[in-house]
């Protein structure tokens, strides 16, 4: 039985997986995380392994409660990966791309496959048939556009995101949804697109906090997995505890 542990800029995640199958899934807020992490380990006394992937800051007490309860891998571009890495910078790939990319090979092997993480940051990162990878793009994130339009101006309210079917706003508020909402599907259905032409038989998928509202606007035939990070986490996990 499996513990991941995955750190956002906001809240942690925590999973439990059980050959290769989500069993729970729970959140903590910041200063919470040592708490939940007490209540898995006492729920499931047959947790063996995790592995930690941060992209904020790692709290003290809950790395050292994870490195005393269970055999912790920290992620990192130094383990041993299931595709070839083929990015310039790999030292900066961020940890969620290489989790990601994981599950695109052990969902998906021997196909091309676009995963787009809809999250904080937007990201659209490719894995190629020969199961290679050589990078993506990095976006700006439904919310942070909303943020944006707020904090550098200095009447826009900050709104929370609303679908729309037009891209005619007929107010201020609608206006804004039309641009951030109707902008951003836009640019995701132009990254398939562009992505299609390039691979043959591309799968797509779509995964990340916004994926739930954005899904159901963009083109047919992509396949939405917003447990698609932990499930690449769980596999790397597995990968590399086989070759300790």
């Amino acid at each position: 039985m499996n513990l991941i542990v995955d750190i956002g800029n906001t809240r942690t995640k925590f999973a439990v997986f059980h050959d290769g199958a989500l069993q729970e899934l729970k959140f903590a807020d910041q200063g919470a995380e040592s708490k939940v992490l007490d209540e898995l380990l006492e729920n499931y006394p047959q947790l063996e392994k995790a592995i930690l992937s941060a992209t904020g800051h790692i709290p003290d007490p809950l790395y050292n409660k994870l490195n005393q309860s269970l055999a912790l891998i920290p992620l990192s571009h130094h383990l041993l990966l299931p595709f070839q890495n083929k990015y310039a910078t790999p030292e900066t790939l961020g940890l969620d791309r290489i989790a990601l990319m994981a599950a695109a090979v052990k969902h998906f092997p021997g196909q091309n496959v676009l995963v787009i993480d809809t999250g904080t940051c937007m990201t659209f990162d490719i894995l190629e048939a020969d199961g290679s990878y050589h990078g993506g793009a990095i976006a700006p994130g439904l919310r942070m556009r909303y943020e944006a339009m707020h904090h550098f101006t200095a009447k826009l309210p900050l709104l929370e995101p609303k679908a729309l079917e037009t891209y005619q706003g007929s107010s201020t508020a609608d206006a804004m949804h039309a641009g951030a909402f109707r902008g951003l599907v836009h640019e995701l259905n132009g990254a398939i697109d562009e992505t299609k032409a390039r691979f043959d038989d591309l799968t797509v998928i779509l995964t990340g906090g916004d994926a739930q509202i954005l899904r159901d606007h963009l083109k047919n035939g992509i396949f939405a997995n917003s447990n698609f990070l932990l499930e690449g986490l769980d596999f790397l996990l597995e990968l590399n505890a086989l070759h300790e």
